[in-house]
């Protein structure tokens, strides 16, 4: 994956989606293009009445420095070949870096949508995966730790997706790669502190392309300090042909004005390195 992701809705129809609420005067940041080290709403197994803020970026409590992993492989080191179908033993419970987390700090990434390219364009060629039957925000399968500062005794709440094997829609875009996407069902089974490694594996598995569908858009996403709806503009047709709007369409002429996307702002920088 490459790492972006969308959250624009506002927190009180989170709270309602999900479920959980916002504590502590919370705000959370309206942000087209979230990157490596940026706030993603989740909500934990530990506290599954609580909608958090993790930074996107994943660093195991025993590491000496921050590591931001963005995507934790649910092969493993299995399947290097990345086929679509694969059927093999999921890896991530033997991995040093990811064990204990998938096992017992599970959780779901809140976002409206995600960004992915082809694998060798990557994000010079992005497009927008979003949901076109269930409208709104949905959950992908996550990991989270707690890392604390060795210097600063700073503590930093990260987190990770879990991802799979491509399915039909990714594979259209040409990545190899997808991100766990839960069923609305299969959103509170992921975050059951007492599920086994069958119950956890049986979830790891490629989203229904079904719900979902993509679009080009501009590669000035690809620089991370970049942000504004207009990014988020089509600037070409859906991989699959339907009749409904598309998300960048949904925002701008909504009815609620609620939403206040920050004007595009374009900022030289480099890309946190990806896993």
């Amino acid at each position: 994956m490459c790492g972006r992701a969308t959250i624009i809705t506002p927190q009180e129809q989170l709270e309602k989606r999900f479920n959980a609420v916002f504590k502590n005067n919370v705000q959370l940041p309206e942000n087209v293009n979230i990157s490596a080290g940026e706030q993603l709403p989740v909500i934990t197994s530990d506290a599954p009445d609580e909608i958090q803020l993790f930074t996107y970026g994943f660093t195991p409590r025993w590491a000496h420095k921050q590591t931001y992993m963005l995507n934790a492989r649910s092969e493993g080191s299995n399947n290097v070949e990345n086929e679509m179908n694969y059927k093999g033993t999921l890896g991530i419970f033997n991995k040093p870096m990811f064990r204990q987390a998938i096992k017992s700090q599970r959780c779901l990434i809140i976002v409206d949508a995600f960004i992915e390219g082809p694998k060798q364009e990557k994000l010079n060629k992005p497009f927008l995966v979003y949901p076109n039957r269930d409208r709104g925000p949905f959950a992908i399968a996550g990991i989270h730790d707690s890392w604390q500062h060795p210097l600063t005794g700073e503590i930093h709440h990260t987190v990770a997706m879990v991802t799979t094997t491509a399915n039909r829609l990714i594979n259209r875009i040409g990545h190899h790669r997808s991100p766990v996407i839960l069923s609305k069902e299969d959103e509170q089974k992921w975050i059951q502190p007492d599920l086994n490694t069958a119950e956890i594996s049986k979830l790891m598995k490629p989203f229904d392309s079904k719900g979902f569908n993509a679009y080009p858009i501009s590669q000035k996403i690809k620089k991370p300090d970049a942000n504004g709806l207009e990014l988020l503009k089509p600037t070409g047709e859906k991989l699959f042909k339907d009749y409904d709007r598309c998300l960048y369409e949904r925002l701008k002429y909504a009815e609620d004005h609620s939403f206040t996307i920050r004007e595009e702002r374009l900022v030289e920088g480099d890309q946190f390195i990806l896993f």
